[in-house]
């Protein structure tokens, strides 16, 4: 090198002109469930969470639930709403 700085110009990386997305629309962390942590909240095996999500138990409606690579995970909002959806009254009938 001869004691010149170079003339060439360093360029921005394409990645930062992307807009990300808002913090604020993403969910909380704890707002997406595993299978083995939603099996804790209801007390039951894994086993029988997957088949709550295929919908192999009679007289439950599936359980509502997103696939991330081969993970099965379930909101938070969606497990409220499906039990308080398949909650009984005592001597109602189905």
């Amino acid at each position: 090198m001869n004691g010149k700085q170079s003339s060439t110009t360093v360029r921005e990386p394409d990645i930062l002109s992307i807009d990300a997305p808002d913090s604020a629309s993403l969910p909380p962390i704890n707002s997406v469930l595993t299978v083995p942590e939603v099996a804790t909240e209801l007390r039951c095996s894994r086993a029988h969470v997957h088949n709550l999500i295929t919908g192999k138990v009679p007289g439950v409606r599936p359980l509502p639930s997103l696939w991330l690579g081969r993970r099965r995970l379930i909101l938070r909002a969606s497990l409220d709403e499906w039990i308080r959806a398949n909650e009984h009254v005592p001597g109602s009938v189905l």
